[in-house]
């Protein structure tokens, strides 16, 4: 779907109807200066009125030429047109050839819905939908998503991180567990705000607190926010002007939705969305077949893989299948795929193998980390 060749034609016509309208708007104010100008000598006995309505008239045969609005008329009809045209070729109202019958289970899809509105933040419509479709564990899909908009709204609207500090404190053990750094950023932006404040004395003392335990391994980094306090009145001049950027919070703001999903077994984008773009990425090509095969009287919905290759950005693409590198066979739900702390993957049996069945720390065939069961996670494909 060329969403920029539709919104190049909208700009289009956009572009029109703001000239014809700018053109209106002048003859209009032209024709309503006329009219008051004639209105006042009309009040004046002394001239003569017939004259005076002619000289109107006149001026407004002269103002308002029937040809120039016809033209610019036209100019927009023709925009609008070719726009309309665009939107039917592009958009098909009728998109039940490009899909099988299949049956859902409408409570699991109302659940996937509500979860959506509650993700995006939209409380009241998720709980409106939730009452109408009788969503059963909507409590349970809404509350943790109301802890974590209510820690990004304290951190859009007032700047305040302290909702955040205190989630990642209660969380830290398992943020930890899957090498996450979101607390260290988030105690350098906070030594930062105090910084760009003029509180020198509170940063520095706020960094020997919050910013020093994290200094083994991440030595770097905190060497470059403690270089901060030289350049106290004058930060974003300086070379590490990147970290006083407004930019910074949107990023610790996606990062936080990451870790907050992640710690709740859920992906940071909505399902629901995802699989919405998606199948909008691939429908123009589904419909095209679906035109073709009804051309030769055949039908694609009973075959079991489609003849034409379906491609979609990566964002969209997720591996179905998983093969253990070690077992050489099918993950399973009785032996799916984990994740070890290194970052490389394995079957839930081959881990229980290195790791003499959860008795001890075993090394990663692939990098030298060691892990053990417990830092494991299970991924879902």
């Amino acid at each position: 779907m060329d969403v920029d060749t539709i919104r190049e034609s909208f700009d289009r016509v956009e572009e029109k109807q703001k000239q014809y309208a700018s053109r209106s708007q002048e003859i209009i104010d032209q024709l309503i200066k006329e009219i008051e100008l004639a209105i006042t000598k009309l009040q004046d006995g002394n001239l003569d009125q017939s004259a005076i309505l002619a000289q109107l008239k006149a001026q407004i045969d002269e103002i308002t030429p029937v040809a120039q609005f016809e033209g610019c008329q036209k100019e927009l009809n023709l925009a609008i047109a070719k726009y309309t045209k665009l939107l039917e070729k592009t958009f098909h109202s009728d998109i039940s050839k490009a899909y099988r019958d299949v049956e859902m289970d409408t409570a699991t899809i109302n659940e996937i819905i509500a979860s959506h509105f509650y993700r995006q933040g939209q409380f009241e419509i998720g709980d409106g939908f939730s009452s109408e479709a009788q969503v059963s564990e909507s409590d349970i899909l809404k509350s943790p998503f109301l802890e974590m908009h209510s820690i990004l709204q304290a951190m859009r609207q007032s700047r305040d991180l302290g909702p955040a500090l205190a989630w990642v404190t209660k969380n830290r053990d398992k943020l930890l567990r899957y090498g996450s750094s979101l607390e260290l950023k988030l105690h350098e932006l906070q030594f930062i705000e105090m910084l760009k404040a003029g509180k020198k004395g509170e940063a520095l003392k706020y960094a020997r607190a919050h910013l020093s335990p994290w200094a083994n391994e991440h030595q770097a980094e905190i060497q470059k926010v403690f270089a901060c306090l030289l350049w106290e009145n004058r930060l974003d001049q300086s070379p590490y002007g990147d970290l006083s950027s407004p930019s910074q919070w949107k990023e610790l703001e996606s990062e936080l939705v990451r870790q907050f999903c992640g710690l709740m077994g859920q992906s940071h984008e909505s399902p629901l969305a995802v699989t919405v773009a998606a199948g909008a990425e691939g429908l123009p090509t589904l419909l095209k077949l679906a035109s073709v095969m009804q051309a030769k009287k055949q039908e694609w919905q009973e075959m079991k893989q489609l003849p034409v290759p379906l491609d979609l950005p990566k964002e969209y693409q997720f591996h179905s299948v998983f093969v253990c590198p070690v077992l050489r066979e099918q993950g399973s739900e009785e032996n799916p795929p984990m994740l070890m702390p290194c970052g490389h993957v394995l079957s839930r049996q081959s881990i229980l193998k290195l790791s003499k069945n959860s008795t001890r720390a075993f090394k990663c065939p692939y990098c030298p980390q060691e892990g053990t069961v417990a830092q494991c996670r299970q991924l879902y494909f």
